[in-house]
C-alpha cells in the first residue's frame, strides 16, 4: 500500500450532494475512505450515504474553509461550481480532476474551441452575443440548428430549435440575454459515449461505448455494447484519452460522441461520473464510481472491462412507482435516490439489466 497517495481512512471531499455525490461515497465506503460532502440544499440525496455533510453555500468561506480543513483531497460531482469557491479550496487542498477543465467545459464555447484545437471534430458551430451575430451564424451553418446557452445548461434546458430563419429572434429571446452558441445539426445515426478514466501517473483506462436514446432532451437508455463497428470502438475510445492526456486529467470524465457517415464527431465533454457511465454498476467488476474514487486518491485503476451486457434505463418522475415490477424482474438491479418527490423530469434513479 506504501504507492497509494491516500491511505484507507482518509477523507475525500465531494463538491455537491446530488445522486452522483451519493454512489460516489458509496463506491468510497467499499474502499475504506469516508466521504465529506459539501452542498447548499438541505435534502442532499448523497446525505443518506456519506460520513459527513456540511450544508452550506458557496460563498461561504468559513463554511468552505473549515470543509476544505477536514478533508484530504477535494473532487466533484457536477461541473458549475462558482470560481471563488475553487479559488478558496484550492490554496488548500489538491482538487481532481484540476481546475482548467472546468473552466472548459463550464462554457460551450471555451469547450469546442479545446476540441477543435487538439483535433477533434465538432459539429459546426459559432458564438453568438445578439441579433446580429445570430443572423450571421444561421447564415454561415444553415437551419435546421439549435441554439444553446454557453453556461449552465442541462438535460435539455437552455436549448431552443432553429428550424428556419424565422425560428432565429424567438430563439435568441429564449436567451433571456445569455451569451449562446449555435450548433448545426448533425446527421449521425447514434450517439455513444465513453466513460474513460486517468490516473494521477497517466495510466487512463476506458470503458466500453455506450449507445445512448435520450427522450425530450434527457438520456433514457444507455446500452451496451453500442452498434460500432471494432474500427469505431477504438477510434471512440482513443478520442476520450486524447482528451484525458490533454487536459492532464485526473478521474472520470463522460465523452459523448455522434456516428456519423464520416466518422465520430464529439457533442461535449462532462468532467466527472456521468448517467450514461451507470450501467458499469452491473457490467464491470470495477464501476465508474470506484474507478474515480481510486483516480482522486492516487490508487492504482481498477480493470474496467465489461463481462456482461447491460441496458440502464432512467426513472425519471413517477417511473419510480414501477420499481415492485421491476424488482420482480431477474437480471434487474435497482438504484434509487433517496428523493423525497417525484417531479416531471427529474431523475429518481435507474435500473441496470443484465441483456
Amino acid at each position: 500500500m506504501a504507492d497509494m497517495s491516500l491511505q484507507p481512512g482518509a477523507v475525500i471531499g465531494i463538491l455537491g450532494g446530488g445522486q452522483l455525490g451519493r454512489m460516489l461515497s458509496v463506491a468510497a465506503a467499499r474502499l475504506g475512505f469516508r466521504c465529506h460532502i459539501y452542498e447548499p440544499s438541505p435534502q442532499a440525496p448523497a446525505a443518506d450515504t456519506a460520513h459527513r455533510v456540511t450544508t452550506a453555500p458557496y460563498d461561504d468561506a468559513l463554511a468552505l474553509q473549515a470543509f476544505a480543513e477536514s478533508v484530504d483531497v477535494i473532487t466533484y460531482e457536477f461541473e458549475n461550481i462558482p470560481s471563488a469557491a475553487l479559488d478558496l479550496l484550492e490554496q488548500m487542498r489538491p482538487i481532481r480532476p484540476g481546475r482548467r477543465v472546468l473552466e472548459i467545459s463550464q462554457d460551450r464555447v471555451i469547450e469546442k474551441s479545446f476540441l477543435n484545437d487538439i483535433g477533434l471534430a465538432t459539429a459546426p458551430w459559432a458564438k453568438v452575443t445578439d441579433a446580429a451575430s445570430l443572423d450571421s451564424a444561421v447564415a454561415q451553418i444553415g437551419t435546421p440548428a439549435i441554439l444553446k446557452t454557453t453556461r449552465l445548461g442541462y438535460d435539455g434546458k437552455g436549448q431552443a430549435r432553429i428550424m428556419s430563419a424565422n425560428d432565429a429572434a424567438p430563439a435568441l429571446t429564449a436567451m433571456a440575454g445569455a451569451e449562446a452558441v449555435l450548433e448545426g445539426f448533425v446527421n449521425f445515426s447514434a450517439e455513444i459515449s465513453v466513460i474513460a478514466a486517468r490516473g494521477a501517473d497517466g495510466q487512463v483506462a476506458c470503458f466500453d461505448p455506450g449507445e445512448n436514446i435520450h427522450e425530450n432532451g434527457i438520456l433514457h437508455t444507455t446500452t451496451v455494447p453500442a452498434k460500432l463497428s471494432e474500427s469505431l470502438r477504438t477510434d471512440a475510445i482513443l478520442i476520450a484519452a486524447r482528451i484525458l492526456n490533454a487536459l492532464d486529467y485526473v478521474g472520470v470524465m463522460g465523452v459523448e460522441l455522434f456516428v456519423t457517415p464520416d466518422g465520430l464527431l464529439v457533442n461535449e465533454i462532462a468532467p466527472r461520473v456521468h448517467n450514461s457511465g451507470h450501467w458499469t454498476q452491473a457490467g464491470c467488476t470495477v464501476d465508474q464510481f470506484e474507478q474515480h474514487i481510486r483516480a482522486v486518491a492516487g490508487w492504482p485503476l481498477g480493470d474496467g472491462s465489461r463481462y456482461a451486457n447491460v441496458e440502464m434505463l432512467n426513472l425519471l418522475g413517477d417511473d419510480v412507482l414501477r420499481v415492485p415490477g421491476f424488482a420482480a424482474e431477474p437480471k434487474t438491479q435497482i438504484h434509487l435516490y433517496g428523493k423525497a418527490e417525484a417531479k416531471p423530469g427529474r431523475k429518481m434513479g435507474h435500473i441496470n439489466r443484465i441483456i
